[in-house]
């Protein structure tokens, strides 16, 4: 009785110490996210629950990756298993024999059992992956590795303690208990106090390791098992192509964009701390994948210490605990300067791509910090992020198609590249004469505006009416910037009014009223100029009455339909041209009828497919095309590569590691095609540079999908 009293007062003890601290730790970093811009937590709260469970229970986006999908899935439900297992355990200590008063308590147990044996093959094979196949978008080291430990200390502390029990209590070998029974039958010699005190040895063991993992998750990645669901439940309700707008007429703004910490939201920051570090952002990176100093695992994990470096000099709270358990500083984002030094050579490596040269750099410049140097004083762009990694994103989507844990990228670094821009003037050259020349003329290239309508001149045998001359007109096709100006592009101008005219398709154009949608200026952070052009275009829509429009350009698609109505663009339908050709086709109003006998395989444009979910119906225009054969890349649809055009960069040059365009031209040849077939003006000029970059131009033609069905119809 005795024994029990102080066993019970040891255990009350040791937990609420264990709790105490876990509470401490999660609520000073709480009092970090505190520091970020108010956000709309209720409004993101609303709907989207059948997402959610299948995102959390369901473990949706890990089973991208089936075998780390399915490794973390038995993990997953075998912690929510062994949680009653825990629970169970704890009261047979505290009662001496006791236990849960569950029904069908032998299946339990058996259940128990073959969980711990589950769980101890999925962590064999993460430590496999990990030091085995040694993946390198996962990191390795002593901080990776003691998940290992604790998880497998954790696992034999049950089995023994279950086993030693079953000594101690006399308890019959048992088919329902076949871990427990084994340990019992090889320590058969022991007596039953000898078995009590194991017992207790390894319960407390166990409870110790529990208390011990309790504590560290919050001050590791592992923070994850907490923040992850939160993070998915707050995740965006509005379209994934909607970027948040500024209110440039507030007067008490003090700035624009992102210059500090504190310029994010609390929905970003927590961001931060839901990230796992698997490395599937980085896997799936076209700036990664190819050399640059991007990478969107670092991306966080920098904007994440960062935050609790300076969140801990703000609040005066530590962020750990114990204090003698973790050090109060360790690595740091201080002094990320230099050049871009990538430690692969391109023309040597192994495969099209290859993170490792991006990972070096990484790891070679997160410097510790100094002694006695003052996280407040840091500058967010930079000391913890370069203005090289800041102008490297494409703004694909992709790591966050990949993120397990709903993070999103893409807006942390448009509020970064919208500090630069607004506040700093800080543009790369090429880019800032793209964006002058938008401002002056609508166009990147400065090309008059009146020689917007100059391309309709060339299209054979049509005239392109324009609204003032087809007033009644039912769609507007929105011709864009590339559509009207680019040599290339034109042609597919061309070949889409051809294609309408014969379907019967009521179509006009703006002409020379037509400016720029202001997509390009968005994605480089100039904001004041996106939303000039977008009230601009929007007043021209109701003047003339637009109620359908038609775009070639995803970009100029996604920001028609995605972000234009939330400046005033209302009882618009927006339609990119593969959904319309399509349509035609199915309606019987085209007739794909001349063979076009050619290997295609279909390159998806980011802004179409992974913003807009448009991967069916250009694949349905050329499979409705006598004698194409089909076939797609190893990265097709959701997974597809990004051409290296967008977020701007279809107006910059690239300065590190191998060219984007290059890499995905060279996955498209895997294939063996005779024509790489798009629907985009910009991934057609990227495509088209790879195939001249390898010199295959001559076997291997790049063509829209347009122009293709143009030759099977005329």
């Amino acid at each position: 009785m005795v024994w029990q009293i102080i066993n019970l007062a040891l255990f009350l003890a040791v937990t609420g110490w264990g709790i105490f601290l876990f509470c401490r730790v999660v609520y000073h970093r709480y009092l970090y996210l505190k520091l970020g811009q108010p956000s709309d937590f209720g409004q993101r709260l609303k709907g989207g629950w059948g997402e959610f469970l299948a995102q959390v229970f369901g473990q949706k986006k890990l089973l991208k990756d089936r075998k780390s999908g399915i490794m973390h899935f038995v993990i997953f439900y075998g912690f929510i298993i062994l949680q009653f297992g825990a629970i169970d355990l704890i009261v047979k200590g505290l009662t001496e024999g006791g236990h849960l008063p569950l029904p069908a308590y032998d299946v339990f147990g058996l259940l128990q059992e073959l969980t711990v044996l589950l769980i101890l093959i999925a962590m064999g094979y993460a430590a496999y992956r990990r030091y085995g196949e040694k993946l390198p978008r996962l990191k390795r080291g002593w901080k990776p590795s003691l998940v290992v430990f604790f998880i497998y200390s954790l696992m034999f502390s049950v089995v023994l303690s279950l086993g030693f029990e079953r000594l101690w209590l006399d308890l019959e070998p048992s088919a329902l208990a076949p871990a427990s029974s084994l340990i019992a039958a090889a320590f058969s010699g022991l007596s039953a106090l000898a078995a009590k005190i194991l017992f207790y040895v390894f319960w407390w063991l166990h409870l110790l390791i529990l208390l011990s993992f309790l504590v560290y998750v919050p001050q590791s990645k592992h923070f994850h098992l907490i923040t992850a669901p939160i993070n998915i439940g707050l995740r965006r309700r509005e379209p994934v192509g909607r970027l948040k707008s500024l209110d440039l007429e507030d007067e008490e703004a003090e700035s624009f964009g992102a210059g500090k910490i504190e310029d994010f939201t609390q929905k970003q920051m927590l961001d931060f701390y839901a990230c796992v570090e698997c490395g599937r952002c980085t896997n799936v990176c076209p700036a990664s994948n190819t050399g640059k100093a991007l990478s969107p695992m670092h991306l966080i994990t920098k904007l994440r210490d960062h935050l609790t470096e300076k969140g801990t000099a703000i609040t005066g709270k530590s962020p750990w605990a114990p204090e003698f358990a973790f050090a109060p500083g360790g690595l740091s984002t201080h002094g990320m300067t230099g050049e871009m030094t990538p430690g692969v050579n391109w023309n040597d490596s192994v495969g099209i791509t290859d993170i490792r040269p991006t990972l070096d750099w990484q790891k070679e410049t997160w410097q510790k910090r100094e002694q006695g140097a003052d996280p407040v004083s840091l500058e967010l762009i930079g000391d913890v992020m370069t203005e090289e990694e800041i102008w490297s994103c494409t703004t694909c989507r992709n790591c966050e198609d990949q993120c397990p844990v709903g993070n999103e990228h893409v807006d942390k670094i448009i509020d970064l590249r919208r500090h630069l821009v607004l506040m700093q003037g800080s543009v790369p050259q090429e880019g800032q004469r793209a964006l002058t020349n938008i401002e002056r003329q609508g166009n990147p290239w400065g090309i008059s505006r009146n020689d917007r309508a100059k391309w309709t001149g060339e299209v054979e045998g049509i005239t392109v009416p324009t609204v003032k001359e087809n007033p009644e007109f039912e769609y507007l096709f929105f011709v864009g910037s590339m559509g009207s100006y680019d040599l290339r592009s034109r042609k597919v101008s061309r070949a889409f009014a051809r294609l309408l005219k014969e379907s019967g398709v009521s179509f006009a154009i703006l002409g020379n009223e037509e400016k720029n949608s202001g997509d390009t200026p968005r994605r480089m952070g100039n904001e004041l100029l996106f939303q000039q052009f977008c009230l601009e275009n929007i007043e021209i829509f109701r003047k003339y009455g637009v109620r359908k429009i038609v775009t070639a350009c995803p970009h100029t698609f996604n920001t028609f339909k995605n972000e234009y109505p939330e400046f005033g663009l209302e009882g618009v339908e927006v339609w990119h041209h593969s959904q319309l050709l399509d349509r035609l086709i199915t309606e019987g109003r085209l007739t794909p009828k001349h063979e076009v006998k050619e290997r295609i395989t279909y390159h998806d444009s980011c802004y179409l497919g992974r913003y807009n979910d448009v991967y069916d119906q250009p694949r349905n225009v050329l499979k409705a095309i006598p004698g194409v054969e089909l076939v797609e890349m190893e990265r097709a649809r959701e997974n597809a590569m990004c051409c290296g055009a967008g977020g701007g960069m279809m107006w910059m040059e690239e300065t590190g590691g191998k060219r984007v365009n290059l890499a995905r031209t060279e996955q498209a040849l895997e294939v063996k095609p005779t024509v790489i077939s798009s629907a985009c003006p910009y991934c057609l000029t990227m495509l088209e540079d790879g195939t001249k970059m390898k010199e295959v131009e001559d076997q291997v033609q790049a063509r829209d999908i347009a122009e293709l069905l143009e030759m099977s119809v005329f």
